[in-house]
């Protein structure tokens, strides 16, 4: 690889210098520091990046105690760490597909160039049951998760509402073979049914409590500016249409009918929310602030959606 930003005679030097798992944690952090990467998968900083492919890669969790931090690696192990630090510098591949591994709301997922990444705002929200706006949690029996991916925002919301029936649905086959797998490592196939569905193609006649909707959403303008990272991410979870709305689109004009008297929709629209107004002049988008960050999130009920889109 003697086009690779890192060289054969740097790898030499980090494999005889580097000695302790904190000393390549240093290193790589420096590496992405210097070479360009993008954080956006997980992360937004040099450190938590490197943490969150070495540790990985040496089979440790990502909060493993400092203790182990002074341990010692072998060659093999220093060959292998700079092996994955060239695909993710080189080639600009998310640290989530190199070591398959993904958190959402405190869970760890299977993910890989079948899925999105999973990052969306919607982990804050399911934690906190979606109060204010969700008044009475615990009569929650049936949840849509629509355009779910790799499941981690239907297994997640399967947690926070036991006693509820969740439906995952995705058009891609090959989204929702990752999600079985999901399913199946969370135990929660008695909880989470997954389903082919072209939004609400495949659950006709069905009503929900609560729909949350993270559909493609990123415009055509946007699509062309994203960082290389993004372009590893399939591009039936990111763009749709000029304006990024064009799922939307379909999901609010048909969501009413999936909800039940009292059900809530929360769509996640991201940076396409600035098509929103002119698109919806008027319309009752109660748009959520976070904590931790995210934007372009809004809920609307099914007495808002009804009197807005039959006028």
């Amino acid at each position: 690889m003697s086009d690779s930003v890192i060289s054969q005679a740097m790898a030499e030097e980090a494999y005889q210098d580097l000695v302790t798992i904190q000393d390549w944690l240093r290193w790589t952090a420096s590496q992405f520091a210097g070479n360009g990467v993008f954080f956006g998968h997980g992360t937004d900083n040099p450190w938590d990046e490197a943490v969150s492919l070495v540790l990985p890669l040496l089979n440790l969790p990502v909060d493993a105690p400092k203790e182990l931090i002074s341990a010692r690696l072998t060659h093999s192990e220093k060959v292998r760490l700079v092996e994955y630090l060239r695909l993710r510098i080189d080639e600009r591949i998310p640290v989530a597909y190199l070591t398959n591994q993904a958190w959402f709301a405190g869970l760890p997922f299977y993910v890989d160039e079948r899925v999105l990444v999973p990052r969306s705002p919607f982990a804050e929200l399911i934690e906190a049951q979606f109060t204010p706006w969700l008044k009475s949690p615990e009569k929650v029996t049936r949840i849509l998760d629509m355009c779910t991916g790799s499941g981690c925002i239907a297994i997640a919301l399967a947690k926070a509402f036991e006693q509820a029936q969740v439906d995952a649905v995705d058009i891609s086959f090959d989204a929702l073979a990752v999600t079985e797998m999901n399913i199946h490592d969370h135990q929660a196939q008695e909880q989470v049914f997954a389903i082919q569905s072209d939004v609400f193609s495949g659950v006709p006649g069905q009503q929900y409590d609560l729909i949350v909707a993270n559909p493609p959403y990123v415009d055509a303008e946007d699509m062309a500016d994203l960082p290389e990272e993004f372009h590893h991410e399939p591009e039936l979870g990111l763009a749709s249409g000029e304006d990024g709305l064009d799922v939307t689109r379909t999901l609010l004009q048909e969501a009413a009918g999936h909800l039940t008297d009292e059900g809530l929709l929360f769509v996640e629209v991201g940076n396409s929310m600035v098509h929103m107004e002119a698109l919806y002049p008027g319309a009752p988008f109660t748009w959520l602030e976070f904590e931790r960050g995210g934007l372009g999130v809004f809920v609307i009920s099914k007495k808002q959606l009804l009197d807005y889109f039959n006028d």
